[in-house]
């Protein structure tokens, strides 16, 4: 087992950005003693020769994208490789372990996956029936791995280069961008969100001086931009401002976005100032709806009002807020989606939304918790296993069929480079057609095409 690839590592998706998933794992098995490859199908071909000469291929699904991939992913595993080990881990993974172990995969790992991969490998190297924490198998169910661990520097030197990934656009440049995490798991438990039946209220910070050496690595492979992935970088309000200003005293030239929820820039907006001086350009947040209806059932923390005031708070700072939507929901009226692309208008967000946002329709996977909402059921139309979610159907036929034209439209748009205002439009059209009312008049027609737009990241999508 300790051969140069008799371990596997394989990432399907992370937003763009170089896999994080498996360059955690990498480090903490070669500390073993191991020599794992790795291989990211989101940038390279599937290597049959990889799969073939592998004993163990532990596959990295830490969103749905990513799950939809690595079932098709570990099917061609399994043809190239009949006898080898195959382990699903990450947040999708834990969700679906019913069905994953139901369905050819031989383990699943939840939570924090370093040390119980590190300890299926050691099992399996002994020959040992693999009992290990946090490894779940069809004869030895095991809850997420959920304890604090050490966690050297990710080790990306086998990764392709960041060029291959995400760009940060800003004026009118593309600038390579690196990718870390200052924490893992979050403190709070939205309805929606995958991490809460995984975490359940835990969040790890990880050691700063793994974060600074991670960032470190990261510049000198050509990043002028670091995008901080934790779930909220305001879990830890200390934590972040610390990892922040010995980012920039390293390096006072790189810059960087963090997400974070609105109730967290409301509560932490005094150090919002300090953020953007050390380099925060822009922040991601999961706004949602502005429906207070639709906010309570998601159990968001935060209500409209809240937004209004998170909005002002960023800009004041300095900092270009990037909201995300999650547009369609059983409880979002016809009136509501409209609310929503008239704030984007009154707001100048415009081009602070990828369109895609507009689109995105709530995703109830095996164990969410919004499975144990009575508001739920009237509109559950039961588990599609093969698309790991449970389907909907929204009480208003108009909106059924809105989610449809927007879905299909805004995909066409991103084909093309639509500009997001024409986008923006076209959406609207839409939906008046769908209330039965006018759309008004264009944005786009009032905006220049050559305008400075806020930066962003290259990858738009969200799940």
């Amino acid at each position: 087992m300790k051969a140069a690839g008799d371990i596997l590592l394989i990432a399907c998706y992370e937003l763009g950005h170089q896999p994080l998933g498996i360059a955690w794992p990498a480090a903490v098995l070669a500390e073993r003693g191991y020599a794992p490859a790795t291989l990211d199908v989101s940038v390279e071909p599937f290597d049959p020769e990889k799969a073939a000469r592998a004993r163990l291929v532990a596959i990295s699904v830490p969103m749905h994208t990513a799950l939809r991939v690595g079932v098709t992913v570990a099917e061609r595993v399994r043809a190239a490789n009949p006898s080898c080990h195959i382990c699903f881990f990450g947040l999708y993974a834990s969700l679906n372990a019913e069905y994953l172990l139901a369905h050819g995969i031989d383990s699943v790992v939840g939570g924090e996956p370093e040390q119980p991969l590190a300890g299926l490998a050691d099992a399996l190297a002994a020959g040992e029936d693999p009992r290990v924490p946090g490894v779940a198998t069809a004869r030895a169910p095991s809850g997420p791995y959920l304890r604090r661990q050490p966690l050297p520097r990710p080790s990306r030197a086998s990764l392709p280069a960041l060029k291959k990934y995400a760009r940060l656009e800003r004026a009118g440049r593309r600038e390579v961008v690196g990718y870390v995490e200052a924490s893992r798991g979050c403190l709070h438990r939205c309805r929606h969100c995958p991490i809460p039946p995984v975490y359940g209220g835990r969040f790890f910070a990880v050691p700063r001086d793994t974060v600074l050496a991670d960032i470190r690595q990261q510049v000198a492979a050509g990043a002028t931009h670091i995008t901080f992935g934790d779930p909220d970088f305001l879990n830890g309000p200390g934590q972040a401002l610390a990892v922040a200003r010995g980012l920039h005293a390293e390096f006072p030239d790189v810059t960087f976005d963090f997400t974070a929820k609105v109730e967290h820039l409301l509560r932490h907006s005094r150090l919002l100032p300090e953020l953007a001086a050390l380099g925060s350009i822009f922040v991601v947040s999961a706004v949602e709806s502005l429906s207070d209806t639709v906010l309570t059932h998601l159990a968001k923390g935060h209500t409209r009002a809240d937004v209004t005031e998170a909005l002002r708070a960023v800009r004041e700072a300095g900092i270009a807020f990037r909201p995300t939507w999650v547009a369609f929901t059983p409880w979002t009226a016809i009136e509501d989606y409209g609310d929503m692309l008239d704030f984007v208008e009154r707001e100048s967000l415009v081009d602070h939304v990828d369109p895609v946002q507009y689109s995105l329709r709530l995703l109830v996977p095996p164990g969410s918790l919004l499975l144990e909402s009575p508001a739920l059921r009237p509109f559950l139309d039961g588990l599609v296993q093969e698309d790991f979610s449970y389907r909907w159907t929204h009480p208003d036929p108009r909106v059924e069929a809105l989610h449809t034209a927007v879905a299909a439209h805004v995909a066409e748009a991103a084909e093309r480079e639509e500009d997001p205002a024409v986008t923006f439009d076209r959406v609207r059209a839409r939906w008046a057609a769908a209330a039965g009312l006018s759309p008004g008049p264009s944005l786009a027609a009032g905006l220049p095409r050559d305008r400075t737009r806020p930066p962003r990241m290259t990858e738009p999508w969200f799940c």
